[in-house]
């Protein structure tokens, strides 16, 4: 064999060997391009229920933020509650204390008072 021909052999096995390269890599890439259009299916899917989720945390949240704010509310009326208590209960008590001092003048003015016997 000559020189010449096993360069041409050489050359023509060279240009095959990239001719299947090319080939197998260009088949790769669609492979790939198959591959990511399916997970961008997938991902578009999965989207809609993404937003679904958020749109129930956010239904959540802002839930929870108007019972806290309820309950601050409900609070702040047991707060007044509680102090108008108080003072009803020491309107209460001065008004016994009143209806007692009434109770013992009535009993020293009464001369049939028992009261007043007993002190004495």
């Amino acid at each position: 064999m000559s020189t010449t021909i096993t360069i041409v052999i050489i050359v023509v096995v060279v240009v095959i060997v990239l001719l299947v390269a090319w080939g197998l890599m260009r088949k790769r890439r669609e492979h790939q391009r198959a591959e990511a259009e399916g997970i961008r299916e997938r991902a578009a899917q999965q989207e809609f229920e993404v937003g679904q989720r958020e749109a129930r945390a956010e239904e959540t949240a802002a839930r929870s933020r108007a019972t806290k704010a309820e309950a601050e509310v409900k609070a702040a009326q047991a707060e007044q509650l509680a102090q108008q208590a108080q003072v009803h209960h020491s309107d209460a008590a001065d008004s016994r204390t009143e209806l007692d001092k009434e109770w013992e003048r009535a009993d020293k003015v009464d001369p049939d008072s028992k009261s007043d016997d007993t002190k004495s």
